[in-house]
């Protein structure tokens, strides 16, 4: 007799509620079939919403590792997306991600678009900064309450290295300029610590954030547009038809607003479906909407969450058909018998 069959597996252990708590401690097989269970979770996600199930799931549990999305995710991202069957028209995309680079999510979206005829999200966690801007390019994006997105204002380097909001050093600009406006009125200078301050003030640091702002806010824009409000045909409380304009206007406050350090304060706000919806106007599908699927959502989060705090692992890229598993020392595509 296999001794690993006398194991449970995590999914196996797992009680409603508490599906983490269960994993926590428990003993289970050496070398358990690892992608087998997170094929079983996907399986079950797949269950409930009848749709194929592309994971890009980063360690956003553990600090210190290279968990952003960036240009070597290109690859692998693209053979995941190749490896789907010919005549699957619709996927989900289950996210977790603490954001990055902006360009590599428009690589992201031109390897989904052409290619399905809908394409959704499932945000487990957290689908921050750049992980905003990708969801923006689905058809539905469905959270459960512990979900959340954030601003999408870019982090440029300082003198430093350090990454700070370029939105911040736009508002700088704008408090300085205002108070020595005053000053001027009232026929005085402008106060020492603001000149100061804008001699430190590389102006090339004021082009890459207002450019980089730019390209984020439009790229918002254009995804909301073209893919999010394509079905919009109403508006809900009047039955008036939605015109182009009013999809530009709408896309054109949600982009501003979720590009606005003074609102947010902070690049790693959450925001989560409530304030999706009352403060962005930004339709969010509600995990317990869908039969079965925030209990397959948090029996896989748990999974995730767990694997993340006990193992290597640093970025997954998985489906029914293709599997890599990034770790924190080395890239370790791992294969299954299928």
């Amino acid at each position: 007799m296999n001794p690993i069959k006398n194991f449970p597996t995590p999914l196996d252990v797992m009680r409603d509620g508490q599906e983490f708590e269960c994993l926590v401690g428990h003993q289970f097989a050496p070398n358990f079939n690892i992608v087998g269970e997170l094929r079983r979770s996907i399986a079950e996600v797949e269950a409930t919403r009848k749709k194929y199930v592309l994971c890009y799931v980063a360690n956003v549990v553990r600090g210190g590792i290279n968990n952003a999305i960036d240009n070597s995710d290109d690859l692998p991202f693209n053979e995941m997306v190749n490896s789907v069957p010919a005549d699957v028209k619709e996927v989900d995309v289950v996210l977790v991600t603490p954001g990055g680079l902006a360009n590599q999510v428009n690589n992201f979206v031109t390897a989904l678009r052409p290619r399905f005829e809908k394409v959704n999200f499932i945000l487990l966690n957290m689908a921050m900064s750049a992980g905003t801007i990708f969801i923006m390019s689905g058809d539905e994006i469905i959270m459960s309450k512990q979900s959340k997105f954030g601003p999408i204002d870019p982090q440029i380097p300082n003198r430093e290295g350090r990454f700070v909001p370029a939105q911040s050093i736009l508002l700088a600009l704008e408090d300085i300029k205002k108070r020595g406006e005053e000053k001027l009125k009232q026929h005085m200078q402008p106060d020492w610590t603001d000149v100061q301050l804008l001699r430190n003030i590389d102006l090339r640091d004021i082009g890459m954030a207002q450019s980089a702002s730019k390209y984020s806010t439009d790229m918002v824009k254009d995804f909301l547009i073209n893919y999010k409000f394509k079905t919009w045909k109403s508006h809900s409380s009047t039955e008036v038809e939605v015109t182009d304009e009013d999809k530009k206007n709408r896309a054109d406050r949600i982009a501003s607003l979720l590009c606005d350090h003074s609102e947010w304060k902070s690049h790693g706000h959450a925001i989560n479906r409530d304030v999706a919806w009352n403060k962005c106007r930004l339709k969010i599908t509600h995990s317990e909407s869908i039969e079965g699927l925030d209990r397959a959502m948090r029996r896989m989060w748990a999974l995730f969450y767990w694997l993340f705090e006990n193992t290597p692992m640093v970025k997954i890229f998985l489906s029914q058909n293709y599997c890599i598993i990034r770790s924190a020392t080395v890239n370790v595509p791992m294969q299954m018998p299928r």
